[in-house]
């Protein structure tokens, strides 16, 4: 009687622990909604120390160099701290801070912003480049740039740039993670390693994949232009979370490990909404 009662524990609690393995997240209602003066917004970027959103704004055509771009900073409540904090951008998109430097993509160049004084220190522009979309930093400060069109990836080193990896297909959203670059390439998740061999993690989106977020445990969220976000699990088994497809797009979104929001730009619908994980 005693070992059936024990065997019958051990199997609820196997149970209970597959369920909690299996349990898929699920986004809240929207904490908030940012509209006011955030005109194309394609990429945030979460910074922990001083509690704010970078917010990279096209204000215009995605590859046009028309100097209209910008960046923007919001506070964690989704109110505006600074609507016009860098101005004479083109395109910014993909974001990456390292040090006191933030670190921008835009069309063709890769640009330096001084975080202190909100100067523009420098502008690299990568030959052949076309459409710049995302951007990562290693823990070195070498920097990791997707280019769309071209289907590659460019590392920038000592300000050089140099190609880094080609038929990335459709490459957008980098994430520098413990030695291993992850690439969203066209619909499927890549982890390239130190010799630069590839692993597909995930494949099959709907849709292009553009945003790329770890929430840890080897899980992501990765959303797509068109309006879909997924969960992705350490596994690489997908579950959809959102599909707002018509209705508004989900670009690059930013992450709050901390408070578990991500903060996803509606790009022609000029607006930054918080949802949090749960």
């Amino acid at each position: 009687m005693r070992a059936r009662n024990l065997f019958s524990i051990a199997f609820i609690a196997l149970g209970l622990i597959s369920n909690y393995s299996n349990a898929q997240i699920k986004l809240s209602a929207p904490i908030w909604e940012a509209k006011n003066n955030l005109p194309v917004p394609e990429s945030v970027l979460y910074k922990a120390d001083t509690k704010e959103l970078y917010v990279s704004l096209i204000d215009g055509a995605g590859n046009v160099k028309d100097g209209k771009g910008g960046i923007a900073i919001l506070n964690l409540d989704g109110s505006m701290k600074n609507a016009e904090w860098i101005t004479g951008l083109n395109a910014p998109k993909g974001l990456a801070i390292y040090k006191n430097t933030l670190y921008v993509a835009d069309i063709t160049a890769v640009v330096s912003i001084d975080i202190r004084s909100a100067k523009i220190k420098n502008k690299l522009e990568i030959d052949s480049a076309v459409f710049l979309n995302d951007i990562t930093v290693d823990e070195k400060g070498t920097l990791y740039v997707s280019d769309t069109r071209t289907n590659k990836i460019h590392q920038v080193k000592k300000n050089k740039h140099s190609l880094y990896l080609k038929n990335a297909t459709s490459a957008n959203g980098l994430k520098w993670i413990k030695n291993e670059l992850f690439v969203l390439a066209g619909t499927e998740l890549w982890k390239i390693d130190s010799k630069k061999e590839i692993k597909i993690i995930a494949k099959g989106f709907e849709k292009v994949g553009d945003g790329l977020e770890p929430i840890g445990n080897g899980e992501f969220i990765v959303t797509c232009w068109a309006g879909i976000i997924y969960h992705i699990k350490a596994d690489g088994t997908m579950h959809k979370i959102q599909d707002v497809q018509g209705k508004m797009n989900t670009a690059d979104i930013g992450y709050n490990p901390q408070d578990k929001i991500i903060y996803v730009p509606t790009f022609n619908q000029n607006s930054v909404i918080a949802y949090q994980l749960k």
